[in-house]
This record gives structure tokens, sequence and C-alpha cells, in this order.
């Protein structure tokens, strides 16, 4: 793998640099636009319901300095949005395979610990 493939283009031309697994190495080149160019690297368009979760994530991270595993990321989503979308089918629904890892990588954090 080149240095290069670890960049990545947004339409505006500025260039982002990506860790080997694809998160941001660095956090502060977050932006909607990026987390738009993340989601379509993972097969996805982001629509509100998304978006309520990446904030969801954003915010966690902010308080606690860490990107939530599944367990906290459920608690998290049920406290910000209520119960019907605070259950893991719903999360799954959203970004399938790796809800915590997904998310993280969208929202512009770094991977969750305990998520392989």
């Amino acid at each position: 793998m080149s240095d290069e493939s670890l960049y990545r283009y947004l339409a505006s031309g500025e260039k982002i640099l990506l860790d080997p697994e694809g998160y941001l190495v660095e956090q502060a080149n977050w932006n909607e636009g990026v987390a738009e160019l993340l989601a379509e690297d993972e097969g996805l368009t982001l629509t509100e319901e998304h978006w309520e979760l990446i904030r969801v994530v954003r915010d966690f991270y902010a308080r606690y300095e860490m990107a939530p595993a599944m367990r906290p990321l459920v608690k998290a989503t049920k406290q910000a949005l209520g119960d019907e979308k605070g259950r893991s089918v719903y999360l799954m629904s959203l970004f399938p395979g790796s809800p915590p890892k997904r998310l993280a990588r969208i929202a512009g954090l770094p991977k969750p610990t305990n998520c392989l």
C-alpha cells in the first residue's frame, strides 16, 4: 500500500489523511463533507437518522474522550433519542455490521476500544 492510498480527496480538493483502517488521522479535519465521503466509502448515504447518531457519538466522545463500544452506544442513544432508537436492532439497520466502528469512522473519531 502506498502512502498516497491513505489520502482521500473532498470535492473541494482538500486532502484528508486516513490511517490504514480508514479512520481520520487528524480529528480536527472532520466536517460534514468528510463524513459524507467516509460514509460513501462504507456504502452508506447519510439520512437525518444517520446524522442523529453521528451527533450522539460525537457528544459521547466530547464527554468521555473515547468512542463508544456497542453497549455504551445503545445506552447513549436511548438517553438522547428515546427507547425506540436506543436499540441495537435500530443501530444495525442504519450501520450494518459493526455500528460502533462504522459510526466512529464516519464521525471522525478513533476506533472504539473493544472492537475488533
